[in-house]
């Protein structure tokens, strides 16, 4: 995709992960999104027992954490549900709640094998934080097909990474980012917009920072306000300033921008969070929000890399 004229399967002025899958592939695949219970460096107490300011007890999981399900009943079930949904053909096994390589290589094995227990899963993707990472770890996943690797990053800035107690600094990040792509691993990078103290300008330095690296894939997300998390308690003492949807919508665009034409977008709007969410509350209508994006781009006749510069 190189110009406005050239969108993906849904008519989209970016270069979304659907569309990519659907090219990969030639059919629609849908990901699976599983817990295998694990921890995490900065809740374990390993680097920290606060864990970053922002994660709830879930680890940023789409579903109740700690199912019970072992991960060959999580991919039956959502193999059984899914194709009737969504009309999925084949599916990617996604190992999303919290840090998904924080574990001896053994167990990482055991765990990921099961997630391919049906011959319609096609790829795996597993998110974790780029100080779980060593080369042992990497050679495994790249044994698996279609790797991806989704790294939280959250913000190339330092400072910010210690005000958000994230435990890693950027360096860490990049030799991580580094190490998968020798592996032949496709990396998706997660950020959010509006974390404290960031200005606009300190947001797109780190989108810049990505677009110069070539990811594989981005996943953009506003700062929320969950329940039971240290921003909560932050936030009833002083109400830390939130992105507006505009704000937010505008930087998505800007971003969109200045991504290379290759990096599929995987996610622009957040999941609902409507049981847990304290603000902003418009996080909530997700579709709503990902609409705003799409019209802010059409109304700037603008799309993905119009403003892409190779570094």
């Amino acid at each position: 995709m190189n110009s406005a004229d050239s969108f993906g399967q849904n008519g989209k002025r970016y270069y979304t992960f659907s569309d990519y899958l659907y090219k990969t592939f030639n059919k629609k695949v849908y990901k699976i999104t599983l817990d295998a219970g694990f921890s995490c460096p900065n809740r374990d107490g390993t680097i920290s027992s606060g864990g970053c300011i922002f994660c709830d007890d879930s680890g940023s999981f789409s579903m109740a954490h700690s199912s019970r399900l072992s991960i060959k009943e999580q991919v039956k079930t959502a193999i059984d549900n899914l194709p009737k949904r969504f009309k999925a053909e084949a599916f990617l096994a996604y190992f999303q709640a919290f840090s998904n390589t924080y574990a001896d290589v053994e167990t990482l094995r055991k765990v990921y094998n099961d997630a391919f227990c049906d011959p319609r899963v096609v790829g795996i993707s597993i998110g974790t934080r780029p100080d779980c990472l060593d080369p042992e770890k990497l050679d495994l996943i790249a044994s698996y097909k279609n790797p991806w690797l989704e790294l939280g990053l959250q913000s190339a800035h330092d400072k910010t990474l210690r005000l958000i107690n994230r435990g890693h600094d950027y360096k860490t990040f990049e030799t991580a980012y580094f190490m998968a792509k020798q592996k032949g691993i496709k990396v998706c990078v997660h950020i959010i917009l509006g974390l404290p103290g960031e200005t606009p300008q300190d947001m797109l330095k780190t989108a810049r920072i990505l677009s110069n690296l070539g990811i594989d894939g981005i996943k953009l997300h506003v700062l929320t306000v969950l329940e039971n998390t240290p921003l909560a308690r932050m936030y009833a003492k002083n109400p830390v300033p939130l992105l507006s949807e505009d704000e937010y919508c505008s930087l998505v665009c800007d971003i969109i921008e200045i991504m290379p034409p290759e990096t599929t977008i995987h996610r622009v709007g957040g999941s609902g969070l409507s049981t847990s969410l304290i603000a902003p509350l418009w996080a909530r209508n997700k579709f709503e929000t990902m609409n705003k994006i799409d019209r802010i781009l059409w109304e700037r006749n603008t799309f993905q890399g119009a403003k892409y510069t190779p570094a």
